[in-house]
């Protein structure tokens, strides 16, 4: 049966030349291979048939096994981290690096995200979701990077932050006569992730079909009690001064607006753009 293609997780590049080949002092030649790092390095993997002796035939609690466990480990998180999405530029994205000064609002905001972040195994058993939402520069694709990131650190989960286009893309990318894959298969690929963050919402067309897609991918997740964080430029809805402007209900639907809020929060970016303030 061929693997389902997906429009969202790669796993890390492997590349081995010609010339790559090694010597094992204990099971003589074998070919090396380099694998991609999250951190924009490769590591190679060393003898294949060491690590598996180490894993499946070593005693329990002998060094070996402990080396090959870690070694095991370090691939999953690398996998994970490289199939999270985030790009290179938000790589060193983390809580820590997201600098607040004296802004009380911007102190707030790094709070509740980290303990969005920090508690998520308490969220995803709630199925919790998280709305960021504010002004153009505020730092939201960066914490929203973050809590992915810390996600998979520390809970060992699958995060994956993905844009609104892409999920577009990838649905309408479905209608190609040579497409190997279905608009049910994009779905269901979305709604399986621990953790998915939908990142610039409201930057695309905004047509019907587009609303009934993120509305699609939303209420599933909401059905299957999985956390949502969503992050848009535009207020959640208009407010008394606001009155005629785009909102994120215009985009996503009002239904599915409702999904993210039931039992969940929404934090608010009010300040100008800080981009000098944020190192990412």
């Amino acid at each position: 049966m061929t693997a389902r293609i997906s429009n969202f997780v790669r796993a890390p590049e492997r590349t081995q030349g010609p010339d790559n080949g090694a010597e094992c002092p204990v099971h003589g030649r074998y070919t090396e291979v380099s694998v991609e790092q999250f951190d924009g390095g490769k590591l190679s993997t060393g003898c294949p048939a060491c690590h598996f002796a180490g894993l499946r035939t070593s005693p329990e609690g002998s060094e070996q096994h402990r080396q090959a466990l870690q070694v095991e480990q370090q691939r999953r998180l690398n996998t994970l981290l490289i199939g999270s999405g985030i790009t290179p530029r938000f790589r060193d994205a983390m809580f820590q690096s997201y600098q607040t000064g004296d802004t009380v609002p911007m102190v707030q905001v790094l709070v509740r995200c980290r303990d969005f972040a920090e508690k998520f195994p308490e969220h995803y058993e709630a199925g919790r979701s998280l709305l960021l939402v504010g002004n153009v520069g505020t730092g939201k694709t960066h914490l929203g990077s973050a809590i992915a990131q810390h996600v998979i650190r520390e809970h060992g989960a699958q995060a994956v932050i993905t844009s609104a286009a892409q999920i577009i893309r990838a649905a309408k990318g479905a209608m190609a006569r040579t497409a190997q894959y279905t608009e049910r298969d994009v779905i269901e690929e979305l709604v399986g992730f621990d953790l998915l963050v939908i990142d610039e919402v409201g930057a695309q067309g905004g047509t019907e079909y587009e609303r009934g897609l993120l509305h699609e991918v939303i209420d599933q997740r909401y059905q299957q009690v999985l956390p949502t964080v969503l992050i848009s430029n535009l207020p959640a809805e208009a407010g008394g001064d606001q009155h005629g402007e785009l909102t994120l209900q215009d985009f996503i639907g009002e239904r599915a607006l409702d999904r993210l809020r039931q039992g969940g929060r929404a934090v608010r970016f009010t300040w100008g753009s800080a981009r000098r303030g944020v190192s990412a």
